[in-house]
């Protein structure tokens, strides 16, 4: 079993600047891959990114593909998101999510463990 916890949410003016972490724990943790998808009211929860634990190999979706980047420290146990050039559109509950390797996590029906969320509110 993954246990997920996000952390650095927050208020931001648009064009500013946020980095989101998720530390994960449990004995599968280094096998799962992990990702990040938010939700906005009244919104569907969406894809955000993803990466591979066996190097590194991420994923996006457009609307973020060149602002937000995710990493990953192993030592750390640490999956983090970066995301630059934040817009009024970017505003969600962010939540990390671990799932077993042989699925697609980009797809949200794949995801095995979530995180509690994490609020990103951009002002304009």
């Amino acid at each position: 079993q993954v246990q997920l916890v996000e952390s650095g949410g927050g208020l931001v003016q648009a064009g500013g600047s946020l980095r989101l972490s998720c530390e994960a724990s449990g004995r599968t943790f280094s096998s799962y891959r992990m990702a990040w998808f938010r939700q906005a009211p009244g919104k569907e929860r969406e894809f955000v990114a993803a990466i591979n634990r066996n190097g590194g190999s991420t994923y996006y979706a457009d609307s973020v593909k060149g602002r937000f980047t995710i990493s990953l420290d192993n030592a750390k146990n640490t999956v983090y998101l970066q995301m630059n050039s934040l817009k009024p559109e970017d505003t969600a509950v962010y939540y990390c999510a671990a799932g077993p390797p042989m699925y697609d996590i980009k797809d949200k029906r794949n995801v095995g463990t979530w995180g509690q969320g994490t609020q990103v509110t951009v002002s304009s």
